[in-house]
């Protein structure tokens, strides 16, 4: 009868513990998952940044353009 209630016991304690790794496993993956989406979302910023920088500097060139063009016109006169 002692036996019985050993193994029934074990077989418990073992579930148990199955149980959690198997929690503890699912949080982990969740974890990567939401690391995985965090460093795309970081890629698409830093790749908006850089079109936002090649636009501001692609505008400078444009107004630099035209202030000289003006002043050209400006000393022809």
């Amino acid at each position: 009868m002692q036996t019985v209630k050993e193994k029934l016991t074990d077989m418990k304690e073992m579930r148990k513990a199955k149980a959690e790794a198997k929690a503890e496993e699912k949080e982990e993956k969740e974890i990567a998952k939401v690391r995985m989406e965090v460093a795309h979302e970081m890629r698409l910023a830093k790749e908006a940044e850089a079109a936002k920088a090649r636009h501001i500097a692609k505008a400078s060139q444009a107004i630099e353009k035209e202030i000289t063009k003006r002043s050209s016109y400006m000393t022809d006169y």
